[in-house]
This record gives structure tokens, C-alpha cells and sequence, in this order.
């Protein structure tokens, strides 16, 4: 399978996934609006979500996939299926141990991530019941992760890139069928959606069984302690876990700025972490469609390269993951920068979901949108450094931009607000993202081929055509004032979608703009 067709295949199944979670973020606006319970669930949700980078596709995933990556390059299957039983059985060990203490110790969780929701004493103990009731959601994940590595690297891609459809339609129907059933029985209705969640891991996990039985690579969890010991001992655990080290350190200083940031948001207006949340949402769509598909289908790739000593084709691919983002990124930072109210308006103004919501959501999304290019960007350039066994270099310069991110909120916090956290955000993503393109430049891992200032020229001559055209369908129709025509304002976001499609991909071809050799690269 090609890279494009791989990271195609992952690119349409992440897009199948974000679709059912947009359908999920609606029907949750539409039932519950923007209050203090929604910001209750969102906080507890976070919490699993937070631990679930740290042992699943974050930390883990970065040192498990290169050692297994070169173990399958160098080792042989009996070696290769070896570390995966003994990777999965301390981490099932280390999931049990963190659930326990997770459920125990929820309250003082839910008070490091958003202490001010005790300013409504119902809002915070909702987030503690709906923390326990979740926690236990980050076992399922990272065991899922752990399967989804291994299917990456044996190149089969599909299954894990549509997993994440089944949480969101397990929400989806807590929502839709919960939710009323909850109401009927005196329950607050939020709860439904803690219910959901658990659902929604379960079957991702059972999903991932049959695949790996197939394979043969099924990983064998001991449960005595002699097992866990035995696996302890092993030297591809032991290589996971010092990779694991400053990979982890690495994430933590993400999740820290998440934790900083919902702090934050707790004490700003009442809504503040949903406005976030559905703002966030959004940004999901290009870089989970755009950065976590090439991250996925080049961190194996990138690896056995490195392994097999192969720098040309390591800086290839680097360079046509690097083009790739530069062509989608660029004109979708441009469209929410300037469409964003439509975009809001359209999805979201529905049910409970007020003027000033659509107002809220649509200033944070610009102003994530100002550095979605690093966003994206970091997801292609992170794992060059993490093929290569170099978690520290990506950790050093993550820990720097948290200073800067932090305060840039001093500055911008208290002018716009909620939107200050969303553009601190963005512009230190910016900052990250070039700073982990220099390093790769100067280590020799990437040369850039051929082109690149030509080609830069013809996205953004591209680009500015499709801004003038964004700006104009902006304002040319009431999109809030379209609530009641739902139908209609649908149909508009559609044209005027298609109509941004044409306009720029029909400026590249005029300006010269081979996209066929993003297809044979």
C-alpha cells in the first residue's frame, strides 16, 4: 500500500469518525446547550481522556511503535511477538493499578483540572461522580491503542482509524436515548453520557480482538506475578520504557497546558470550557484528517527506514508529509479564521444552543484556527525525531513553548477571554512546529527536495483567492439569523464549501500545481 493510499484510507475512516462526533456534539448542544452540568461532563471527561494520552496513543504509542517497528525489522517473529506479550502485560498491570487509584482519587482530580467549578458545589460533585464513572474508560483505550500499533505496523490501517466511530455512536445513542430515559426516572441527564462513554470503550476494544487473533499477534496478558516479573525483565520492555521516559515527560507537558488552560476556563464566564470543547471539536476535523492520519501511516514507516539505514527514503517521506500539510493546512486555517461564525452557526445553533454560544464558540475556533499549520505540522514532524529513538529534543522544546503558551495567557486571557487560551494555543504551536523543522534541518534528517519555494508561492496565490471568496460568503447571508431555516442554511454551507473546493484546488492546476505527485510519491 502506497503512503498516499494508506494515509487516504486512515484520512476518510478519521473522517467517518469525526462526522459521528460532529452528530454527537449536535445532538449534545441541541440537549443540554452550554451550562454548568455540560461543563461538569466535559471536565470529566477530560480527566480518562487526559490519562488515555499518557498510557495510549501519546507516550506509550511513541516509544511502543518505533521498538516494535525495529524489533519486527531486525529480530523475527518469535522475538517481535515476545515484546508484544510482554509490553501488554506490565502495561495491563499499570492500567489496573492507575483505575484504582483513579476512581479513589477523583475528587482531588476533578479540583486539579477545573477548582473552579466548586464555585457551584452541584457542578463540581457531578464532575466527581462522572469522573468515577468514567475512569475506568482510559483501561479499554490504551489497551486499544496498544492493538492499534500493533495493526499499524503490519501496514493494516483501516480497523484502527474507524474504531473511534463506535464511542461516538455509543454517545450518540446516550444522547438520543439516555437522556430522555434518565429525565423520566428523576436522574439528572448529563449522567447518560458517562454511561456512553464506558459503552463506547468496550466496543472499540472488543472491535480490535478479532484482528490481532488473525494475525497471530493476539498479546497473551500474564496475570500471575511471576508472569509480570518475568515480562518486567525483558529488554524490549525495558527499551519501551526508557523511550517511554521522555516521551512521557513530553505529553505531560501537553496535557499540563490542557490542565492549565481548563483551570483557567473554569473561572472565566459559566460555559467557557463547553464554548472550548465545541471549538476544539472542531479543530479535530483537519488535524486528525490531515496531522494524526500522516502521523499514523509515517511513524512505522519512518522507523523501519531508520532501522534498515535508509536516510534517503527516511527524508522522502518526511518531505512529502511536510508538502501535504502546507497544501490542506494552509487554506483551512484561512477558513476558520474567516468562516468560522458560519461554520458555528450552521452545526451547532440549534436546541439550547444560543446566539451567544454560536458568538463564543466561533471567536475560540479562530482562534485555533491562527495556528492550526503548527498543529498539524507537529503531527508529521514529532515522529522524524521519534523514529530515530529522540524523544528528548521534541520534550525540550514542548516545555519551552508551555512558558510561552502560559504567557502569552497573561496577555490575551484577559482581553478575549476564553478565545486568549484558544490563540495562545495556536501561536505557540506555530513556535513548536518550526522549531522541530529546524532541528530535523540541521540534523541532516530532512533536505528539502526541489520546488519547495515555487510551490509555496502557488498555495498561497491559491489561498488569497479563496479568502476573498470566504470573506464575501460571510456577509453575504444571515447565518444566525438563519436558525429557523435549517434546511437552508445547510445548503448554503454546502455551496459555499464546494465552491471553496473548486475555487482552490482550480487555482493550483492554473498555477501549475501537479497534485498527481502527491498520489506516486
Amino acid at each position: 500500500m502506497s503512503l498516499f493510499k494508506a494515509a487516504s484510507t486512515v484520512s476518510l475512516l478519521t473522517l467517518a469518525s469525526r462526522v459521528t462526533g460532529l452528530v454527537r456534539d449536535l445532538l449534545m448542544a441541541a440537549t443540554f446547550g452550554a451550562s454548568a452540568l455540560t461543563d461538569a461532563f466535559n471536565v470529566a471527561f477530560r480527566i480518562p481522556n487526559l490519562f488515555r494520552r499518557l498510557f495510549g496513543e501519546g507516550a506509550f504509542s511513541q516509544a511502543f511503535v518505533p521498538a516494535l517497528a525495529h524489533a519486527r525489522e531486525r529480530d523475527g517473529e518469535a522475538m517481535t511477538k515476545r515484546l508484544i506479550d510482554s509490553v501488554a502485560t506490565v502495561l495491563a498491570w499499570a492500567l489496573l493499578v492507575t483505575c484504582v487509584l483513579g476512581v479513589a482519587g477523583a475528587p482531588l482530580l476533578v479540583w486539579a483540572l477545573a477548582s473552579g467549578l466548586r464555585q457551584e458545589p452541584a457542578s463540581f460533585e457531578a464532575a466527581v461522580l462522572m469522573t468515577r464513572w468514567m475512569f475506568p474508560y482510559i483501561g479499554f483505550m490504551s489497551l486499544v491503542a496498544l492493538a492499534a500499533g500493533i495493526l499499524n505496523t503490519w501496514r493494516r490501517f483501516a480497523l484502527p482509524a474507524a474504531t473511534p466511530v463506535l464511542l461516538n455512536l455509543a454517545m450518540i445513542a446516550a444522547a438520543w436515548l439516555g437522556a430522555p430515559w434518565f429525565r423520566s426516572l428523576g436522574i439528572e441527564p448529563i449522567y447518560a453520557m458517562a454511561g456512553g462513554v464506558m459503552l463506547g470503550g468496550v466496543l472499540q476494544l472488543g472491535v480490535q480482538v478479532p484482528a490481532l487473533r488473525r494475525l497471530g499477534l493476539l498479546p497473551r496478558i500474564g496475570l500471575a506475578w511471576s508472569r509480570l516479573r518475568e515480562a518486567w525483565g525483558d529488554p524490549g520492555v525495558r527499551q519501551v520504557l526508557r523511550m517511554m521516559g521522555p516521551a512521557l515527560l513530553g505529553v505531560s507537558v501537553a496535557q499540563l497546558s490542557l490542565l492549565i488552560n481548563t483551570q483557567i476556563a473554569s473561572y472565566l464566564a459559566p460555559g467557557s470550557v463547553t464554548w472550548l470543547f465545541y471549538a476544539d471539536r472542531l479543530m479535530e476535523f483537519p488535524t486528525a484528517m490531515l496531522g494524526v492520519a500522516l502521523g499514523v501511516v509515517l511513524m512505522p514507516q519512518l522507523a523501519a527506514a531508520k532501522a534498515a539505514n535508509d536516510p534517503q527514503r527516511y527524508s522522502a517521506m518526511l518531505d512529502w508529509g511536510l508538502r501535504l500539510v502546507v497544501l490542506l493546512a494552509v487554506p483551512s486555517s484561512v477558513a476558520l479564521l474567516l468562516f468560522a461564525q458560519p461554520l458555528v452557526a450552521t452545526l451547532f445553533h440549534y436546541g439550547r444552543f444560543t446566539d451567544r454560544d454560536v458568538t463564543q464558540v466561533s471567536v475560540a475556533l479562530a482562534g485555533y484556527g491562527a495556528g492550526l499549520l503548527g498543529l498539524v505540522a507537529i503531527k508529521v514532524l514529532a515522529p522524524g525525531f521519534y523514529a530515530s529513538r529522540d524523544m528528548r529534543t521534541p520534550v525540550r522544546i514542548a516545555v519551552v513553548v508551555l512558558v510561552l503558551t502560559q504567557l502569552m495567557n497573561l496577555a490575551l486571557v484577559p482581553l478575549l477571554q476564553h478565545a486568549g487560551l484558544a490563540l495562545s494555543i495556536g501561536l505557540g504551536a506555530l513556535v513548536n512546529a518550526l522549531w522541530l523543522l529546524l532541528g530535523l534541518r540541521r540534523r541532516g534528517s530532512w533536505t528539502p527536495s526541489a520546488g519547495w519555494g515555487r510551490f509555496g508561492l502557488q498555495v498561497l496565490a491559491a489561498t488569497a483567492l479563496l479568502a476573498v471568496f470566504l470573506m464575501w460568503a460571510a456577509g453575504a447571508f444571515p447565518w444566525v439569523q438563519l436558525r429557523a431555516e435549517g434546511y437552508k442554511r445547510v445548503g448554503l454551507l454546502a455551496l459555499t464549501l464546494l465552491g471553496s473546493f473548486a475555487i482552490y484546488f482550480g487555482a493550483l492546476w492554473a498555477a501549475g500545481v501537479k497534485l498527481r505527485q502527491f498520489v506516486t510519491r
